[in-house]
């Protein structure tokens, strides 16, 4: 089985790096791939740089070029929702963009015509989430999350995105991704450790968190990777 593993940043892939140890890097499309030879099942590890073009790209390129058959995605996310706090881990059930605007011809916020306003994530890969968090002991939330190429630290654009999608947490990539997975019949997951609150100066606490909420994230990845392929045995 061939899986993907991706992020948006180099801090959100390291700490996958850094446990598997060794891995060949391809480069391509102007982009860095690092694959593992795993359990003889084989990972392919990038991260896309941020956006969701180069978000879209990267995941194309990891289906169509590897030949990967289910993408995982570890990252971080801003709250949108009182709910959660920085260090919650959040998966998402479906997504929606929320920088997508055709309202003026009377679609909602985030339509796309021949499409929908959400792009659903697997619920197999879910499940084997919550068994995951179970093993762990941690506590491990559903929510809807809204990507965007914006980072979003004004509240009342935060309130907006709330309301809007009812969405729990925002980022910039996941979307895009879910969107392509789902157009190629790939199974999904996209995990986010909360690193900001989405109101708050995205300076202080971005740089503050990102580093400890990425290993948080790519840790329990690396636990899913693992029992996915049990699964397979």
């Amino acid at each position: 089985m061939n899986i993907a593993i991706m992020g948006a940043m180099p801090e959100e892939i390291e700490p996958l790096l850094v446990h598997y140890k060794e891995y060949k890097l391809v480069e391509y499309a102007k982009n860095s791939f690092y694959v593992v030879k795993y359990n003889e099942h084989t990972l392919v590890i990038a991260y896309s740089k941020i956006g969701k073009v180069n978000a879209a790209i990267t995941a194309v390129t990891m289906i169509e070029k590897f030949n990967c058959e289910k993408l995982l995605f570890s990252g971080v996310a801003g709250a949108v929702s009182d709910e959660l706090q920085i260090g919650d881990l959040v998966v998402a059930t479906k997504l929606a963009q929320h920088d997508l605007d055709i309202s003026a011809f009377g679609h909602p916020f985030g339509y796309v015509p021949e499409g929908s306003v959400y792009e659903k994530t697997d619920k197999r890969l879910i499940d084997i989430a919550k068994e995951v968090a179970i093993e762990k002991k941690l506590s491990l939330k559903e929510t809807i999350i809204a990507t965007g190429d914006q980072f979003v630290c004004d509240s009342n654009r935060k309130q907006w995105i709330e309301k809007t999608f009812d969405a729990g947490a925002l980022e910039m990539e996941g979307a895009a991704v879910v969107l392509v997975c789902n157009a190629l019949d790939v199974p999904s997951f996209i995990l986010r450790s909360i690193s900001d609150a989405a109101d708050m100066d995205a300076g202080f606490d971005f740089d503050k968190f990102l580093e400890s909420s990425a290993k948080i994230s790519a840790d329990f990845i690396i636990s899913m990777v693992d029992k996915i392929i049990d699964k397979t045995k």
